[in-house]
């Protein structure tokens, strides 16, 4: 029964990095890599809808940041292209819609951290154009425009130029990502948005203290502006202990969030990481790993594991059609209002 439900739901999946593995290949890999190694498991997975993030890692920043995050924009569309019996590349819920019809998955590009802009605001138009339609303005640490919530302690808001960045994005449609800000830039950010904001890939601070899940507070902020939290599936995020580190576990934080926000603005936001890693680091570096680290929950080491979600939220006895909003029905409506969509 949870097998068919999920197949019959839209499954959207909010974060998975999959364009860091896709572009360590040659760029003439890109769109074949994607059919090979990618496609299968969006589709065993069952997501119709996968936001992909541009994450621009250390060795690029900063002197190349922005070339990197224009290289990932463009393997996006290269992998569109590509795979255009499969795939679209999608600019607003319209754009959804169409490729769901045609039974394709819709892909809709996002930004984590932005630091190929940095105080450059007046580039957030720029990449709008090349399709970006959704922003993060910081990860772990300090940005131009926010610090992130590894930075809890600076107390420190948003900066001018990211409170100039908000206003932009909301004029051009592109959705704001509170997942990684600081607990006092997501207090800024809702104090001053006027669209709905949304979380991609954040957990219940209530079931595990880390500064990158959201307190009970934040959720219902989110959830105030019209906008959706998407549960992170990352262990570290999910339970401290490893030996805590299960399904049953993330259903608690789904269960949670749900309690606390309402059946309307509950997401999923896998963060798969263990097959990106797997993907783009050389076996020597797998001794980094430390000792009884995980880097996935049981089963959910990349998108053909999503069902387990599914199974885990009906044995919970969440409602069916309860668990269709959470598995991506809340995302394609927020996205079906807002993406693409000029104030």
């Amino acid at each position: 029964m949870s097998l068919e439900l999920h197949h019959h739901a839209v499954v959207a999946d909010a974060h998975n990095d999959l364009l860091i593995a896709v572009t360590a290949r040659p760029p003439k890999r890109w769109a074949a890599f994607f059919r090979e190694r990618w496609l299968p498991q969006l589709r065993e997975g069952g997501v119709d809808l996968q936001v992909l993030p541009v994450f621009i890692g250390d060795a690029y920043r900063p002197e190349g940041a922005l070339r990197q995050t224009l290289r990932m924009i463009e393997c996006a569309h290269t992998i569109a292209e590509g795979n255009q019996d499969a795939v679209r590349l999608c600019l607003d819920g319209d754009d959804i819609d169409a490729a769901h019809a045609a039974g394709k998955i819709a892909l809709v590009l996002a930004l984590e951290s932005a630091p190929g802009v940095d105080a450059s605001v007046e580039l957030f138009p720029t990449l709008f154009r090349l399709g970006v339609r959704v922003a993060s303005l910081a990860h772990w640490s300090r940005t131009p425009l926010a610090d992130g919530s590894g930075e809890d302690a600076t107390g420190s808001r948003l900066t001018e130029a990211g409170v100039e960045a908000l206003g932009i994005m909301e004029s051009l449609g592109m959705l704001y990502d509170v997942s990684h800000l600081s607990a006092s830039g997501v207090a800024h950010v809702l104090e001053l948005a006027t669209r709905p904001v949304m979380a991609t890939h954040s957990s219940a601070r209530a079931l595990r203290d880390h500064h990158r899940n959201l307190t009970d507070e934040q959720l219902r902020g989110v959830a105030a502006t019209g906008g959706t939290v998407c549960v992170n599936f990352f262990p570290e995020f999910v339970a401290a202990d490893p030996a805590d580190q299960t399904v049953d576990r993330l259903a608690d934080h789904f269960l949670h969030v749900l309690d606390v926000v309402g059946p309307d603005h509950v997401g999923v936001g896998a963060d798969f990481i263990e097959e990106v890693d797997h993907d783009t680091l050389p076996r020597c570096c797998e001794e980094k790993v430390p000792e009884g680290f995980r880097l996935s929950l049981p089963g959910l080491s990349g998108p053909r594991g999503l069902p387990l979600v599914t199974e885990a939220l009906l044995a919970r006895g969440v409602p069916e059609d309860v668990v269709r909003k959470v598995l991506g029905g809340n995302v394609l409506e927020l996205f079906r209002k807002e993406l693409g969509r000029a104030r």
